[in-house]
């Protein structure tokens, strides 16, 4: 499988702004800039590379563990995951996984074992150079 993501940047780094477009039309022109990614903690400017790494780390766990759940016997009725990236002097150090989960017939050992499996076997957090932290919760 390939996927394509297009990034347009036009101007300096301070002053610029860009726009992103992926394949599947999840968001066409969304706007990221100096601004979406270092003065808007709200996020109402547009998106960041970071916001989509995080967001790309809790789908990704979220169905990894969704797979894991199923091989070891279990159907998961929700994953809610969150996901907290924390972006300090330009670098990733950490994503936190704060997960909530509808898991019947599973025990909090067992399900704290196979949530620890998917996040270390989740091709996203493979890639991830950065601390992973999972805070787990069955409801």
């Amino acid at each position: 499988m390939k996927r394509k993501v297009v990034a347009v940047w036009k101007g300096d780094g301070a002053d610029g702004n860009g726009v992103l477009s992926t394949q599947s039309g999840a968001f066409n022109n969304m706007p990221y800039s100096f601004k979406t990614r270092f003065e808007n903690d709200n996020g109402d400017l547009g998106t960041n590379p970071e916001e989509l790494i995080a967001a790309a780390h809790a789908g990704c766990f979220n169905m990894k563990l969704s797979f894991v759940l199923n091989e070891a016997n279990f159907n998961p009725k929700e994953l809610n995951t969150e996901a907290v990236l924390t972006f300090v002097d330009g670098k990733i150090i950490s994503i936190q996984l704060n997960l909530k989960a509808k898991v019947p017939g599973i025990n909090k050992e067992k399900f704290e074992e196979l949530a620890e499996d998917a996040k270390a076997n989740c091709p996203i957090s493979g890639v991830l150079n950065c601390e992973i932290i999972l805070n787990s919760v069955l409801i």
